[in-house]
């Protein structure tokens, strides 16, 4: 079932140009080999549909007791077991490098938006969506707009970066102090992270009963032959 879903929501996002997808990939100009938003849609067809495989050798090779199913099932599960710990660790190991990806990204994304905020319609929508929805103001803070089209129209600040009713200037901006998006995106991890880790262990911990029952199931199976 869960196959299932995944599947039909990237069959929808492949499908949908004027999905969330296209405008998200709007917002910044990031590299191809840091965020490839385009083929969202194409992974998740891919992971859907290893999903829906994966279930159905679970589940017919319960019922018919197939031991050939059964073992393509556990070798399937332990792969992917496998895949989710290396990628664990490899993400614990390199976590500077991590936030080297981050700062590069931030030059890039503080460019775009001095060259586009307030001239591209579409690209100043979806920033003050965002600001407005996670109460932020630009990547890091409020200095990203300056230079921005919006900016050189006078010494103007989108009203998210100032707590007030008034004209946002730069000397408001910097009395408001509001953090930038990526900040409380960090934020949001963090405060999230028990429930985030929870998950984490509750898939490991169904993919290890996943692969204990499959092996009970196939010795059985063996046992009765």
């Amino acid at each position: 079932l869960a196959g299932a879903a995944i599947l039909g929501v990237g069959i929808w996002v492949t499908v949908d140009s004027n999905s969330l997808l296209s405008l998200a990939n709007k917002v910044v100009s990031l590299p191809e080999d840091i965020f490839q938003l385009n083929y969202v849609g194409y992974v998740l067809i891919g992971v859907g549909a290893v999903l829906l495989i994966i279930g159905f050798l679970g589940c017919c090779g319960a019922v018919k007791e197939s031991r050939c199913m059964l073992l393509t099932f556990f070798s399937l599960v332990l792969i992917i077991f496998i895949i989710e710990v290396a990628g664990g660790v490899v993400l614990f190991v390199f976590n500077n490098e991590v936030d080297q990806i981050f700062d590069t990204i931030e030059d890039e994304v503080r460019a775009n938006i001095q060259k586009d905020y307030g001239n591209e319609n579409e690209m100043t929508k979806v920033w003050n969506t965002t600001m407005e929805q996670f109460q932020c103001c630009g990547y890091k803070n409020y200095t990203d707009f300056y230079g921005s089209p919006f900016n050189n129209a006078g010494d103007r600040y989108p009203s998210q970066c100032c707590s007030g009713t008034g004209p946002c200037t730069s000397n408001a901006a910097e009395k408001a102090d509001i953090k930038g998006c990526f900040v409380r995106l960090l934020e949001l991890l963090e405060e999230n992270s028990v429930i985030i880790a929870g998950v984490a262990i509750g898939i490991a911990a169904l993919e290890i009963a996943a692969m204990v029952v499959s092996m009970v199931l196939y010795c059985n199976a063996g046992k009765k032959g």
